[in-house]
């Protein structure tokens, strides 16, 4: 088995790959004017509007509403992507930190309000880790 992406349901599909574009430096495919998909190495980030939820099954997901997943990007230089957003971002949950297990991190929630976070191994243990 392959983990191929995540979807996010958004009610503004531009205003959200705008801001991923911006954050990634990733250019988004568009399939149409509800569906875009920003593909990297690893995953694809797809972001879809509300009109296609009832594609799959009406109902089963609402844009703005998720607590329970944080979106990670693995960074060259996590400080230029918080350089990079700082005018851009309306909330930084936290600003640039070593965290214990050897990756520096930056949390923020996008434009729906979802935590991402982007981060840059910095340990011996997390470099090897996340040898590219």
């Amino acid at each position: 088995m392959d983990f191929v992406s995540i979807r996010i349901i958004t009610g503004d599909v531009a205003r959200l790959v705008d801001f991923y574009e911006r954050a990634t430096a990733v250019a988004a495919n568009w399939s149409t004017e509800d569906f875009a998909e920003l593909r990297t190495p690893s995953a694809t980030l797809a972001i879809a509007g509300t009109r296609t939820v009832p594609l799959f099954a009406p109902g089963a997901a609402r844009p703005a509403e998720n607590r329970s997943v944080i979106i990670e990007f693995l960074v060259d230089d996590v400080d230029q992507v918080h350089r990079n957003l700082t005018d851009s971002v309306e909330e930084f949950v936290q600003t640039p930190t070593t965290m214990p297990w050897g990756n520096r991190s930056l949390l923020l929630r996008d434009p729906d309000g979802n935590l991402v976070n982007f981060f840059t191994p910095v340990t011996p243990a997390a470099l090897a880790k996340f040898a590219r």
